[in-house]
């Protein structure tokens, strides 16, 4: 449902408000005075005198002023909470326009990948499964005393499904880590810093890792691989960095209500608050964090590098 526009209906000025005021006073000491309104009041009160009735007007006035102070005080409370309702309501529907392009921009990931992944599926593995058959249809029509011939169709065989097999590798570790269920997040992380070392060789990258770090369980383990994933990826794209240092530790092994603190930083070209905020990465890294119930941050200058300080409880609540 759209959000109601933050601009109010305009009311009357207050200039004009106390005009009104002021017109009905005049009118009301006019026609007070014409009756003899307090001469009345006067004459009638004498007979409460034991009472003192012609005191109550006074007591009347102070209530008034009191009620009237009241009335602004409440006054001013409903404008400031309102002032803040709009606020919140400039902020969500902010959110909700990020969380909408960050929504199309995983479907176009998700396509994009899906799409990659059937051109190799179609290009890769249907090329080369075709040359293994017309190889081994090569075998079968040779003769056997042919050894030169099947020697080489074998050989043939044997590079194209190493060939395969690299390519299915590639694959999984794209839709998976590699080694995450069965040799733990470290290891894992271990070697996907040394396939972008391999990519890279030209870039320095450093891993530290400390703490217990084998029972952070399905979810953290995930979150905690996808964030470094994408840093390494932010900072090959868009910093252009020669160094990139990532530092992972647990807090308070031995404790469950502990945090995992991850720091990323490299000395790329940096960014500006506006990129920082608005990039679909680091958006993306930020909306990881909050599903974990973690805290994100990030501190970058143009030429001056980007650091990014994730922090995540280990029982996955608020931070």
């Amino acid at each position: 449902m759209p959000l109601k526009s933050d601009h109010a209906t305009p009311g009357p000025s207050l200039g004009l408000e106390l005009a009104v005021a002021a017109v009905l006073a005049l009118t009301c000491a006019f026609v007070a005075g014409w009756l003899n309104l307090h001469e009345a009041l006067f004459s009638i009160s004498r007979r409460w005198e034991t009472l003192q009735v012609d005191e109550w007007p006074l007591a009347a006035l102070v209530f008034a002023l009191c009620a009237t102070w009241i009335a602004w005080r409440r006054y001013r409370q409903a404008w400031r909470d309102l002032l803040a309702r709009q606020q919140a309501e400039r902020r969500l529907a902010a959110v909700l326009a990020q969380n909408r392009e960050l929504a199309q921009q995983h479907l176009q990931i998700q396509e994009a990948e899906r799409k990659h992944l059937a051109r190799e599926l179609h290009d890769e593995l249907g090329q080369y499964l075709n040359a293994i058959k017309l190889d081994a249809v090569t075998l079968t029509a040779s003769p056997t005393t042919d050894a030169g011939a099947v020697h080489k169709s074998a050989a043939h065989i044997v590079t194209t499904v190493d060939h395969l097999h690299g390519v299915v590798s590639d694959m999984i570790r794209r839709l998976r880590p590699a080694g995450l269920d069965e040799l733990g997040l470290q290891a894992a992380l271990e070697s996907c810093v040394d396939h972008w070392r391999g990519r890279l060789p030209q870039t320095r990258f450093a891993l530290s890792c400390s703490g217990g770090l084998d029972d952070l369980g399905e979810a953290m383990n995930l979150g905690v691989y996808r964030l470094i994933q994408e840093g390494l990826t932010n900072a090959h794209k868009h910093a252009a960095a020669k160094r990139v240092d990532i530092s992972l530790r647990r807090s308070d092994a031995s404790d469950a209500d502990g945090s995992v603190e991850l720091l990323i930083s490299d000395d790329g070209r940096g960014m500006n608050d506006n990129a920082a905020i608005g990039g679909y990465g680091i958006r993306g890294m930020r909306e990881r964090v909050e599903m974990l119930g973690g805290r994100f941050a990030i501190e970058s200058l143009p030429g001056r590098g980007t650091t990014i300080h994730v922090t995540l409880p280990l029982q996955g609540g608020p931070a």
